[in-house]
């Protein structure tokens, strides 16, 4: 009896070439062991539509919607979690990964009782490319490759490849040990897997897009040191709460900024230079941690403004805590500069917990609820 595969392939916004993929899968994979599995992000292009009538229509179809989540590593995660195949194939919606190499990797595991991971490589010796990329994407690709090297413990010409299977039980030592976010997920297994995988790899020739937008922003390259941060320092401190002070750093220096133009060169009394300082500190650090801090979380449109007002009040608190505790130390014959730290470092603890809990988790979903007819 052979091995049952699925081939996941996270969506959004792909609603042309969905059903490219699944006929170019069918010509190539004409066994009735494996199955498709899509995970669209509550696509806004007709994608789901797509995928109803072809789940309708082809037994071999499936597909998960996602509601309010988003993420090309998550869906992955979920697509697999779904399925009760012996491996897992994943590769990109946009047939920009050569889909003529995928029998050959599925072959290698029926092969090969022990290989754990087949990899779709565009950089290994015996060919592939990356295409018509430019000379700037290539080195940054190449770059993100060498730093990765340092941490891992699998050797691997293309860790930041999107093309690649693996078996099962890999799957399920690793996904609990997973972040999870960004778009490189197969790094994130091979980090995970804190031990070298059995793999083989499979030039390809990485293609153009042929429809829909491409996905990839600057704050993918940021995805991407945020995984490596968390798999070297996240058993000590979370990263996401780096990122939050980091934010508020940033907020620091607008603030000393703000308020010296004002109270220095504008002639404003400093009480009021003070308060918009305040104010423009917080409304940049909110902004700057829904970008970055809160990426996979951010709001948009309408949530904004309550977002920021909840924000804002939050930090109104924080900053009471902040004194309260540090006024308590200080009472308590503790040296002025600890007690003076270890109240900032209260206030910032408070301000990114229940931020957390209450702008980018409660507020978003009470206010989409109450938008419901």
């Amino acid at each position: 009896m052979g091995l049952n595969f699925s081939i996941i392939v996270p969506a959004y916004n792909e609603r042309d070439n969905i059903p490219l993929v699944v006929e170019r899968l069918e010509k190539l994979l004409p066994s009735d062991n494996w199955e498709i599995v899509f995970v669209d992000d509550d696509s806004k292009d007709g994608s789901r539509e797509a995928l109803m009538s072809l789940a309708r229509s082809n037994p071999r179809v499936r597909f998960i919607r996602r509601i309010g989540r988003r993420g090309l590593s998550s869906a992955c995660l979920e697509g697999m979690a779904s399925s009760s195949a012996d491996v897992f194939a994943v590769m990109d919606c946009d047939l920009q990964h050569d889909e003529t190499i995928l029998p050959a990797m599925l072959q290698a595991f029926e092969e090969d009782p022990k290989l754990e991971l087949a990899v779709g490589s565009r950089y290994t010796g015996q060919g592939g490319g990356t295409g018509d990329w430019s000379k700037s994407r290539v080195f940054v690709s190449r770059f993100a490759t060498r730093l990765g090297s340092v941490i891992r413990k699998t050797e691997l010409t293309d860790p930041m490849s999107g093309f690649f299977a693996i078996r099962r039980e890999i799957f399920e030592e690793t996904v609990r040990n997973m972040t999870g976010k960004g778009f490189k997920i197969l790094l994130d297994i091979v980090l995970s897997a804190g031990r070298p995988l059995r793999v083989r790899e499979f030039p390809y020739e990485f293609r153009t897009r042929q429809h829909g937008e491409s996905k990839l922003d600057i704050v993918v390259a940021f995805e991407y040191l945020y995984l490596l941060a968390d798999k070297i320092f996240g058993r000590f401190v979370p990263v996401r709460f780096v990122l939050y002070v980091l934010a508020g750093l940033s907020g620091l220096l607008l603030h000393l900024a703000v308020l010296g133009v004002l109270y220095k060169f504008a002639a404003v009394s400093f009480v009021a230079s003070q308060t918009a300082a305040t104010l423009a500190a917080m409304v940049s650090n909110f902004l700057v941690n829904n970008s970055v801090t809160f990426r996979q979380q951010r709001l948009k449109g309408g949530l904004l403004v309550p977002g920021l007002v909840a924000y804002m009040l939050i930090c109104g608190i924080g900053a009471i805590v902040n004194v309260q505790a540090a006024e308590y130390l200080y009472a308590s014959r503790i040296p002025w500069w600890f007690a003076g730290a270890a109240g900032a470092l209260v206030g910032a603890v408070w301000n990114y917990a229940v931020s957390t809990q209450i702008v980018w988790t409660w507020l978003p979903t009470a206010l989409r609820r109450k938008s419901r007819p």
